[in-house]
């Protein structure tokens, strides 16, 4: 019976472990996501592993000659628990294909931890004790908070934790 494995890749070596797993007969499956990249002034979206390091390979255990995975350029190793692989809980990877749209792109919904316009209070660092309006999240775990100073309000971002809800 065929089953999910998990491949360990080398850096930044999904690509290659990919095309040569594939060469070998294996079906392989790598989820990307669309991650917020900036440079030179430009900010751009561009499909990145949704597990850096990590993808998925499918084969029968009893069947399939996978010790050859060991020894694929770009690949680590096979994820085992003891001599064999370990298999991926079943529905995991049908899941996550799930969530990909038309491009093949998995649609990573992250949920605001706050409403847009709720108070909210800063509980550590410097503007601590601090109350403003919940203004959005960004992609790296911070937050927009508009807060009144001096007389104007003005954005600032901060870290998620240091953030609760004014109650």
């Amino acid at each position: 019976m065929q089953r999910w494995y998990v491949v360990h890749t080398q850096p930044r070596g999904e690509p290659l472990a990919l095309a040569n797993l594939e060469n070998q007969g294996l079906e392989t499956y790598l989820p990307r996501y669309l991650k917020r990249r900036r440079h030179a002034r430009r900010t751009e979206w561009v499909p990145a592993p949704l597990f850096p390091n990590y993808l998925f390979v499918r084969f029968d255990v009893e069947r399939t000659r996978w010790r050859a995975i060991h020894s694929t350029f770009g690949v680590r190793y096979l994820v085992s628990n003891g001599e064999l692989p370990a298999p991926v809980p079943h529905g995991i990877v049908e899941e996550i294909q799930s969530c990909e749209d038309d491009a093949g792109i998995v649609v990573v919904s992250k949920q605001a931890p706050f409403d847009k316009g709720e108070l909210v209070r800063i509980m550590t660092g410097a503007l601590c004790d601090q109350v403003g309006l919940f203004d959005c999240a960004t992609d790296n775990e911070r937050v927009f908070i508009l807060l009144d100073l001096l007389g104007r309000t003005v954005r600032v971002r901060v870290p998620l934790e240091t953030v609760s809800s004014y109650a």
